[in-house]
Formats: C-alpha cells, structure tokens, sequence
C-alpha cells in the first residue's frame, strides 16, 4: 500500500509538471534557455527546437536521476546478508531498448525539419548582398546597385569603424558569403544562426543562406571562426530598418554618400551602436573610447 502511494504521489507530481510545462510561453527569457530571442522568422523556429530539445533532455535527466536515488534510498544494503545478484525482467529490457530510439527519432525529425525550413531558399529573393569576410574585417555589397563610380554600393570596415550592413525588415534578403583568405564564420547571435565562409567552392558548397527580419533595430555580428590574430575583434553590425528607409539608403548611397551620411540621412546613428571599433596601438589591438 505505501508502496502504490508513493507512486500515486510520483504520478501526480509528474502531471503537475506537465500542467505547469503547458502554461508557459516559450518566448519567455527563462525557457530559451540562454538564447537570444531572435528577431528572424527562422529564428522562431531554431530557438523552439532548442528549448524542445533541453526540455526533453531533462525530462530524461530528472527521470534517470529519480532512479538511481530511488535505488540508493530503497535498494540499500539492509543487513549481511548478500542480495540475488542477477535479476531479468524482459519487458523492461525491451523498453529500454526501444525508447531512447524513440527518442532519437523525434529529435531526429524535428532537427531536420527546421533544418531545411531555415535552409530553404525563395526563387526571387527582395534583395541579395554579397558578404565578403577577410583577415580581420568584413565589406558588405549590394550587386543590385550602382555607385557614382560604376561599381556596386559597397561598405568597408577598418580598425576605426565598425562596418554596418544595411537590411529592409519583413523582406527575404539572401546574403551571398564568400572569403578572401581563410575560414570565418558569419555569426549575428539575434538570428541563431551561423555559417561558416570556407574559400573557394572545390567542394561545391555555395555559401548562401536567407533571413527573413521581422524586427528593426540594430544586431552585432562577430566572426565565429578562430582566424588568426585580430579574430577577437572582426565584429559588424547589421541595422534592420523600413523597406522605405532601405530604398532611400541605398539611394543615397547610389548618390555618392558614404555609409555614414546615408544613414544620418534616413535619421539612423551613422556609426555602429552594438560594438565598439579597435585601433592598432603599441603593436596590439587596443580598445577605441567611446
């Protein structure tokens, strides 16, 4: 009888937590679980297998620890006399067996279903732009346009500023990343998403992804990639801002203005708000002041 009691308890507690686990909104700072909340629609859907996934893992943790305290606590030695040392129960094997493939398969299936919703790709993207990464900076372009000098508008950063990469909110904008000299790895933490920009193509990978921003603002971006010396400190910025501000930005641009003119033009903050740019100074990178 206390035995069908402390089982009853066990239960209940355990439909609590389920009761409780329904109630919660997942965009809550607690249940993601140290992720940004994300400002892409690709996003929503990374940061939800995330917090699928850690959920699931301490349901499984909370339930293998439960056993083995309830075999210390109700299985301890209880006199000198030695215990059946072998013991079957076929049923159980077979459960044990089947479940954390069970398991495997679902997180399995969810993976690769986010997988390629966020790999997808739109046939007319409403804007492309190249991202070119090199030792230690990133220059964004935008092949769509065309500046004074006949080239595409084109922003780069040096040790004295940030570079910022412009973007129009609730559009699929396709980025095209490429390197000029080893591998980086393009990182904006608010889209939970990375890639990683190897040279060259013998391999046949292509380097392009879509994000489809469904809030504006501002977002640093980091290389990810251990590459060499000043890899610290090969940080940019991306502004989402209006398609109305976008068009008039890259209009500007277009115009002869430089980033920072363009920006300022369209009420933004010319230089970047989420990081702060380094200068070489006594043969090292040191921080800019503000």
């Amino acid at each position: 009888m206390a035995r069908r009691s402390r089982l009853a308890r066990v239960a209940a507690l355990g439909l609590l937590g389920v009761l409780t686990l329904t109630g919660c909104d997942l965009n809550n700072e607690f249940w993601r679980f140290g992720f940004p909340e994300g400002v892409t629609e690709e996003a929503t859907q990374i940061r939800q297998l995330w917090t699928g996934s850690v959920i699931a893992a301490l349901i499984v943790g909370f339930l293998v620890w439960g056993l083995i305290i309830w075999s210390v606590v109700f299985h301890r030695k209880r006199g000198d006399e030695l215990p059946r040392q072998t013991a079957y129960n076929l049923p159980l094997e077979i459960a044990y067996s089947i479940v954390p493939f069970v398991i495997i398969a679902v997180l399995f299936f969810f993976t690769v279903s986010v997988q390629n919703d966020v790999q997808e790709r739109s046939d007319d993207p409403g804007t492309t732009i190249a991202v070119n990464a090199f030792k230690w900076n990133w220059q964004f372009v935008y092949p769509e346009t065309t500046g004074d000098d006949g080239e595409p508008v084109n922003t780069v950063g040096s040790t004295d500023e940030i570079p910022i990469l412009v973007m129009p909110v609730d559009q699929d904008v396709r980025f095209e990343v490429a390197s000029a000299d080893v591998i980086h790895s393009f990182w904006v933490p608010e889209f939970l998403f990375k890639l990683d920009v190897i040279p060259g193509n013998e391999n046949g990978r292509d380097n392009v992804f879509e994000v489809r921003a469904n809030e504006t603002g501002a977002y640093v971006g980091r290389c990810a990639e251990l590459c060499g010396t000043y890899h610290a400190y090969m940080n940019f910025e991306v502004r989402v801002v209006t398609a109305e501000d976008y068009d008039a930005y890259l209009a500007a641009r277009e115009s002869g203005q430089t980033t920072r003119e363009a920006l300022e033009s369209i009420g933004q903050d010319g230089e970047a708000t989420t990081t702060r740019p380094f200068r070489v100074g006594d043969g090292y990178y040191q921080q800019a002041a503000n």
